[in-house]
């Protein structure tokens, strides 16, 4: 993909910790959740359901497509897993 087309991995950690913390109904800065934060623990609460909502706002957020076989063969255990799948992610244009 060209240069120009390319998510920005701080950028995308923004959203995706925004997305998040609405996600748990959480009463703190995005900035505060840590990279390494479980989607699932004693901070956030990220269930199924609102995972495939989650990948929706983002995918309007950034502009992105997230094509159903870039999820394959993965699991999704901490916010960066999820960085990393939304930023090998494709702009759409």
């Amino acid at each position: 993909m060209p240069p120009e087309l390319s998510l920005d991995r701080t950028a995308v950690a923004a959203v995706v910790k925004k997305v998040v913390v609405a996600e748990s109904r959480l009463s703190l800065p995005p900035e505060n959740i840590a990279d390494e934060e479980p989607l699932v623990g004693p901070l956030l609460q990220v269930n199924s359901l609102g995972f495939v909502g989650m990948l929706v706002r983002i995918e309007d957020e950034l502009d992105v497509t997230l094509p159903d076989d870039l999820f394959v063969g993965r699991s999704f255990r901490t916010v960066a897993d999820l960085v990393d799948v939304v930023t090998a992610a494709e702009v759409t244009q």
